[in-house]
C-alpha cells in the first residue's frame, strides 16, 4: 500500500468527500487560529469573478506552504481551491446573514448564473492551477421556498447562498460543466494537476 497522502488546505466536508471519491490520501493542512484565512476572500474593487477567484485560490496555495515550513511537516503536495458564483459580472460570496442569503436567491431566482471554482496544486515552489467554469439555471423560487431553506442554515457558509449536493438541488433545472466543480472541487482538474505533481489517485478509491 502506498504511503503517497496530499495536504488539504480547507476545511470544507465538501472538498474532502471528493479527494475520497478518487482515492486521494489527504491530511488537512488547514490555517492556525491567528491567520486571518477571511481576508485572502476579500474581493477587490473592479476585480471580475475570474481574476478574483484565481488570486483567492493561489492566495490560499501560498499561505499553505508558509504553514507547511512553519510547521516543519513532512513534504507532499498541497491542494487549495476557492469558489465562487457569479451572476453576469457580479460575484455573490458567502451570505453575511440568512438576510443576505434570501437576497442572493432571489437574484438567482429563474436566472442562469456561472460557478466558477479555481483548483491548485502546490510541490515545492511550484504552483499549478486549472479553472473550472459551470453554467446553472435555477428554476423560479416561491418566496415561501427562499424563506424555508434559508431558516435551515444550509445557505450560511456557501458561496451564493446554496449547495448544489443539498435541499438546493431542487432549484436547479439545468447545469452545464463539472457537478463536482460547482461543489467545490473539480476532480478532473483535480486529478489531471495530481498526476503532474507525481501524485496518482487510486485505481479502486474506497
Amino acid at each position: 500500500m502506498s504511503d503517497a497522502f496530499v495536504y488539504l488546505a480547507s476545511k470544507s466536508p465538501r472538498r474532502q468527500e471528493l479527494l475520497r471519491c478518487i482515492g486521494v490520501r489527504f491530511e488537512l493542512l488547514v490555517p492556525d487560529d491567528d491567520e486571518n484565512a477571511e481576508a485572502l476572500e476579500a474581493v477587490r474593487r473592479g476585480e471580475s469573478p475570474t481574476c478574483y477567484v484565481q488570486r483567492v485560490t493561489l492566495a490560499k496555495a501560498q499561505a499553505a506552504c508558509e504553514r507547511l515550513a512553519r510547521r516543519a511537516l513532512p513534504p507532499a503536495p498541497i491542494v487549495a481551491s476557492d469558489t465562487t458564483v457569479a451572476l453576469g459580472g457580479t460575484i455573490l460570496g458567502k451570505p453575511r446573514d440568512a438576510a443576505d442569503a434570501a437576497r442572493m436567491l432571489r437574484l438567482l431566482s429563474g436566472r442562469a448564473h456561472r460557478v466558477l471554482t479555481a483548483v491548485a496544486v502546490a510541490r515545492g515552489r511550484r504552483i499549478e492551477s486549472a479553472l473550472n467554469v459551470s453554467r446553472v439555471r435555477f428554476a423560479r423560487l416561491p418566496p415561501a421556498w427562499i424563506d424555508a431553506y434559508v431558516s435551515g442554515g444550509e445557505p450560511l457558509d456557501k458561496a451564493g447562498a446554496y449547495a448544489i449536493q443539498g435541499e438546493a438541488a431542487r432549484f436547479v433545472r439545468r447545469i452545464e460543466g463539472s457537478h463536482s466543480g460547482i461543489m467545490g472541487l473539480p476532480l478532473y482538474e483535480t486529478s489531471r494537476l495530481l498526476r503532474g505533481a507525481g501524485q496518482e489517485p487510486a485505481r479502486n478509491p474506497r
